[in-house]
């Protein structure tokens, strides 16, 4: 069997699964198991296939087929122009986080030596990053010790200057140590489960998807614990759930100032941004 006939068939049965983008899907997936870019793909469309990648792209576009995100089969995505690694112990990286990613470098730029604290780092992208676009040593914390090892093997590889630390949410943080906290928390509500795409329900980990029958039980106690962890003046910068908004703007009220949200590009809340009350 040639490369472009792999390629076609593994699209037509991933299409007649309805499973999203199904030839860019097997693109992603012959590359995987032939360990090859995609532009080899169309560069070697005649070539034959070996066995060996015939066994492997057979049996990834069989997970596919039950559900495993492509990103889980191929323990990559991308974040912020960089390739980071993934498993089912870390959620996998959405590229609207990164809005939280550059309101957090907007925010550094003006506080060019500011510690930064990382809560719920989980692959470590943004800790990550972070520290690679601003040269800058940065701390990261999750209460999963197998997000952690993740966290810190994507670090190594992109020799990120990054601290960690296994603790719930900001347990581990002295009062009034950190200049800017910045999380991506659990936001959804655990009544909408039963809603969500079966993939993300089914394989991403529940502790950094759920928080709560309402969602907003980690967002209390982030900014709780941030009232105490941040120095007067510090920076809370989260990204925010579907309909969090105005709970999470009540929340803030009372000793928060320069509240400022920040929308995607589908002009969706993104990105809230809070500065401790001196």
């Amino acid at each position: 069997m040639t490369v472009q006939t792999a390629l076609q068939q593994g699209a037509e049965i991933l299409s007649k699964a309805a499973v999203p983008v199904p030839r860019l899907t097997a693109e992603v997936l012959l590359c995987h198991a032939m360990q090859c870019e995609r532009v080899y793909l169309y560069a070697h469309g005649t070539d034959e296939l070996t066995e060996l990648a015939w066994i492997h792209y057979g049996r990834y576009l069989n997970e596919r087929l039950h559900g495993k995100p492509t990103q889980y089969i191929t323990h990559r995505q991308e974040f912020f122009g960089r390739n980071f690694y993934v498993n089912a112990d870390v959620l996998i990286p959405r590229p609207e986080t990164e809005h939280l990613v550059e309101a957090s470098l907007t925010w550094l730029r003006e506080h060019p030596r500011a510690p930064v604290l990382d809560v719920g780092t989980g692959s470590g992208a943004i800790a990550a990053t972070l520290s690679l676009e601003t040269g800058r040593p940065v701390f990261a914390s999750d209460i999963s010790m197998a997000a952690l090892a993740v966290a810190e093997r994507n670090c190594r590889t992109h020799e990120a200057k990054v601290s960690f630390v296994a603790a719930d949410l900001l347990d581990a943080v002295r009062p009034a140590s950190i200049d800017l906290l910045v999380s991506n928390p659990p936001y959804v509500p655990g009544e909408d489960a039963a809603n969500m795409q079966a993939e993300v329900r089914d394989w991403e980990p529940h502790i950094a998807l759920f928080a709560g029958d309402s969602g907003l039980e980690i967002y209390e106690r982030l900014i709780g614990g941030a009232a105490v962890c941040l120095i007067p003046g510090g920076r809370l910068l989260m990204e925010l759930g579907f309909q969090s908004l105005t709970s999470v703007q009540q929340m803030l009220a009372s000793q928060w100032s320069d509240i400022e949200v920040l929308s995607d590009l589908a002009g969706l809340p993104r990105v809230i941004g809070a500065t401790l009350r001196g």
